[in-house]
């Protein structure tokens, strides 16, 4: 009996140690990503992936995905209803707009902020960042991915691409999602962050 008990327990530990790998992803970002995806009481999933989940496919990190950018504030831009993938709108402004080299390239974003989350505890310095790129539809989820950022003491501001990731109703039609601006399309593949998820 005591035999067969530690054969259970070393069964066991195997399998946590390779559920464990599975969800570890290369950066902590990544890891977190994958914990938050795997717990069921934050997961975006539907309950048949979440049973199967293993965890999210990333592009391996990039460093020359991670940039400097300078923000111009736009402190008289007007708020205006952003169009979801429902029938909800999101009221936003144009916070800013920020210009930065990527790929020996110049682009510019706008980046938004959200009138009630400036009201919410915890996120009243938020930043939304959405962006459509030359991988979506192909590699990345069709309509665009996010990037979170935070609003700067100075007018410069770290864009980590490698954190992009898809918004919720690429996983689940349920969850009502910001629509990217066209005016937020870069012209590039942006090979870095979350992959398109295959169900």
């Amino acid at each position: 009996m005591k035999n067969f008990f530690l054969i259970f327990l070393l069964v066991c530990t195997v399998a946590c140690a390779q559920d464990k790998q599975a969800l570890s992803g290369e950066t902590e970002w990544q890891k977190e990503m994958n914990a938050d995806f795997k717990d069921a009481s934050k997961s975006p999933l539907k309950k048949k992936d979440l049973k199967k989940f293993k965890g999210l496919d990333f592009f391996k990190f990039d460093s020359t995905f991670v940039v400097k950018a300078v923000l111009k504030r736009t402190p008289e831009t007007k708020w205006f209803k952003m169009k979801t993938t429902t029938s909800r709108e999101s009221e936003e402004r144009v916070f800013g707009i920020l210009t930065f080299e990527l790929k020996g390239q110049s682009f510019q974003l706008n980046v938004y902020q959200g009138k009630e989350l400036m009201t919410t505890e915890g996120y009243e310095d938020y930043l939304f960042l959405p962006f459509l790129d030359d991988t979506n539809g192909d590699t990345t989820y069709g309509g665009g991915r996010y990037i979170d950022l935070r609003i700067p003491e100075e007018n410069e501001i770290e864009i980590d691409f490698n954190k992009a990731y898809n918004p919720y109703c690429a996983y689940n039609e349920k969850y009502s999602c910001p629509i990217v601006p066209r005016e937020n399309y870069l012209p590039l593949k942006v090979e870095a962050g979350v992959k398109a998820f295959k169900k």
